[in-house]
């Protein structure tokens, strides 16, 4: 009796357990440093701008002879997505073998065996193995995210993080970006195509009853991973 309170006691905290992990992998808005939007840097109070009675200064950084686009910590930029991945993969293996071996005792003159331990032997051995093996995935992403400058490198590039949530009726949907962008490759309108993007990073994916939906459960998981020796 008590060795089935301890197995049943094992098994419920191991169920508590794979909820909790269920739980835990919903993402969240916010939930992940790495998308989190980089604010400006703080203006220092011993670097303001003197007072010149001027409307104009070398430090005021007004950008009378520059476009409006992204390069400096904090500012935003807009990615164009325009995602689509085309991957296909066939194998096939065919092998066969075949072996034959006989082996009869020895007749003297008289037709007699030469020894009376003599026996015959045949074998015959057949192998064949046939494999094939299929894959094929295609996938698209298309739409504008708008991201924040997070740092400036050395070289000028500018790393960029950012991410989207929508609110529909039956669940939220978010979309999640991070990389590299040239400064060349923006456009006067603020605006860089995701193939451009060095380095990229890009999720998409929904919380709710319709994603979870299309998930499968934690004992479908098992029978149909590794661990599973069957």
């Amino acid at each position: 009796m008590l060795i089935a309170s301890k197995r049943a006691a094992i098994c419920f905290a191991a169920t508590l357990c794979l909820f909790a992990v269920g739980c835990a992998s919903q993402p969240k808005p916010g939930d992940d440093p790495t998308y989190l939007a980089t604010p400006p840097p703080a203006a220092s109070t011993a670097n303001a701008t003197p007072v010149t009675g001027s409307l104009y200064h070398v430090s005021s950084g007004m950008r009378l002879f520059e476009n409006s686009v992204a390069r400096q910590v904090g500012d935003i930029l807009t990615i164009t997505l325009a995602e689509r991945t085309d991957a296909k993969k066939k194998a096939g293996t065919d092998v066969s073998k075949d072996s034959s071996v006989n082996a009869s005792a020895a007749l003297d003159a008289s037709g007699l065996k030469v020894s009376p331990w003599s026996v015959g032997l045949d074998n015959v051995g057949d192998r064949e193995f046939d494999g094939l093996g299929e894959s094929a995935q295609s996938n698209s992403l298309q739409g504008n995210i708008s991201v924040v400058v997070s740092e400036v490198l050395p070289n000028g590039n500018l790393v960029v993080r950012g991410e989207k949530w929508l609110a529909l009726n039956e669940g939220k949907e978010y979309i999640r970006i991070s990389g590299i962008v040239r400064p060349e490759d923006i456009s006067p309108a603020n605006t860089v195509s995701s193939l451009l993007v060095a380095d990229a990073r890009i999720s998409y994916g929904g919380t709710g009853p319709i994603a979870d939906a299309n998930k499968l459960g934690w004992l479908t998981r098992f029978f149909i991973s590794a661990v599973f020796p069957f």
